[in-house]
């Protein structure tokens, strides 16, 4: 079976990471997960090398300035960069593994430049009003921040016709099936 990239975008509060664990405990398929790297600090509980690669803005920008990354940004403003480096991502697709990446819209764009197999995967709530009530449920940003948050999903929405498919996340159970069906019909194809 050869190496396969997916790709997995959505905005903020999608249940993005949610359903993605669900895939990999079920999917049986090779997965693995490619760990971004990011210069803000952890949350509460978050490990470095298995939720991210904290990395300090001075080492970020260097390891960007040597072509380290397959894509990076800034984003939401707030001066946080987060990137996916391509040593989490070359060697394992030269090995046969399926990598998934869990980035933004701008760097899937990134990504399919490079890739243009990728599979590429936009999961969405079922709408806006969702949305902010998970955003505020979750309890780690202040209102302007979700406000902020927001303004990005809305941008990122118009992008959807951009991706290979859509998965609606209105049920965690249910967006892990149509993932996983998405998913299977690639591993019939290799």
């Amino acid at each position: 079976m050869s190496g396969k990239l997916i790709v997995i975008s959505g905005p903020s509060g999608a249940g993005k990471s949610t359903v993605l664990k669900e895939v990999f405990a079920r999917s049986g398929l090779p997965v693995e997960w490619s760990v971004s790297a990011t210069t803000r600090s952890p949350r509460p509980g978050e490990v470095d090398g298995r939720d991210y690669h904290f990395l300090s803005l001075d080492e970020f920008q260097r390891r960007r300035k040597a072509g380290e990354f397959l894509e990076c940004f800034e984003v939401y403003g707030r001066g946080h960069w987060y990137g996916t480096l391509d040593s989490e991502v070359a060697p394992r697709l030269k090995a046969g593994n399926w990598v998934v990446l869990e980035i933004d819209v701008e760097g899937t764009m990134a990504v399919v430049q490079r890739y243009p197999d990728a599979v590429t995967i936009f999961v969405r709530p079922s709408s806006l009003e969702e949305l902010e009530r998970r955003l505020t449920v979750r309890g780690t940003e202040s209102a302007d921040e979700i406000a902020g948050r927001l303004d990005v999903a809305r941008r990122e929405m118009k992008s959807i016709d951009r991706y290979r498919h859509v998965v609606v996340n209105d049920d965690v159970e249910s967006a892990v099936r149509s993932l996983c069906s998405i998913l299977e019909q690639y591993a019939e194809s290799t």
